[in-house]
């Protein structure tokens, strides 16, 4: 009896195991669910953690709650200016209504087939709309949103957002890279050779105001040395006037020893003079005498 009733016991526990195990489910930070009764939507499971579902009525589909990429196909689109681009780019999206993704793309990997010609037919609008260097350089963030903007408006009825449109890159075809490249190379002669010339130009308006700034300086500084100059003498003059007036023999012996220090350089000058000449007057006698001649 007390076996009977340890077997009855532990089939019951077994039983409500499997039934508590096949009714448990846990919806992590990451994810969200979509419980479903037959197949039919019967709860939308945002929050994380544990939850409870009828075993074997209900099935549980779980979906990334994160920022997943997309990647498009490479095609090629026409800009506004008539220039061909190769663009390769791709998106974020994220699932924003389980239901809704659940009906109309059923599974993640799905998303590819479904969101992406969305994605392409936007890019071939927006891009088709601008010029080349809208794309490559000038608008290229303000195309990106709104390539972004048109796929939400077309695609809100498939539960997801897009969160941002890239492009990795924008080429021109093969066949007009060597055209371009010349082209602009052309261009940045031409620009080259402009700033050499307006650098040229700059050269010499500099060097003529240099020069005609020396010329001035020049002139100002000679004016001004002879005017300094023409000071100097009247006031050596005037020096030399006073000093013959207070002393006539002390201005008299001077002048003299300035003659003989222009006269008289060793090794150059040679003399046939008297030595009595007047000349050598303060040679003989430190007054200036004259010594009297003999007869």
């Amino acid at each position: 009896m007390i076996r009977a009733f340890l077997a009855t016991l532990v089939v019951l526990l077994g039983v409500a195991a499997a039934a508590v195990y096949g009714s448990a489910f846990i919806v992590h930070q990451n994810e969200q669910a979509l419980v479903l009764r037959f197949g039919e939507p019967k709860q939308v499971i945002r929050v994380p953690g544990l939850n409870w579902k009828v075993p074997v009525v209900d099935t549980v589909d779980k979906f990334d709650k994160r920022i997943l990429d997309l990647t498009t196909t490479e095609q090629e689109v026409t800009a506004s200016d008539q220039k061909r681009l190769i663009v390769d780019a791709f998106a974020r999206y994220k699932i924003v209504d389980p239901l809704l993704f659940y009906q109309n793309v059923r599974d993640e990997r799905r998303v590819a087939a479904v969101l992406g010609p969305l994605i392409e037919s936007a890019i071939r609008r927006v891009l088709g709309n601008a010029t080349l260097a809208d794309v490559v350089r000038d608008r290229r963030e303000v195309l990106m949103k709104d390539i972004a903007g048109q796929v939400n408006r077309e695609g809100k009825d498939y539960g997801v957002e897009v969160v941002d449109v890239r492009i990795k890159r924008a080429d021109l075809p093969k066949e007009n890279l060597e055209s371009v490249f010349n082209r602009m190379k052309a261009d940045r002669l031409r620009e080259a050779t402009e700033l050499r010339a307006q650098g040229g130009a700059e050269k010499n308006r500099i060097e003529a105001n240099a020069n005609r700034d020396v010329t001035i300086i020049k002139a100002e500084a000679v004016k001004k040395s002879e005017q300094l100059r023409g000071e100097g003498d009247a006031e050596r003059n005037r020096v030399f006037n006073e000093a013959f007036g207070r002393d006539p023999e002390f201005f008299l012996f001077y002048r003299s020893m300035q003659a003989y220090e222009v006269a008289i350089k060793p090794g150059e000058t040679r003399m046939l003079l008297s030595p009595d000449s007047e000349f050598l007057r303060y040679f003989t006698s430190p007054t200036g005498a004259l010594t009297p001649k003999k007869q």
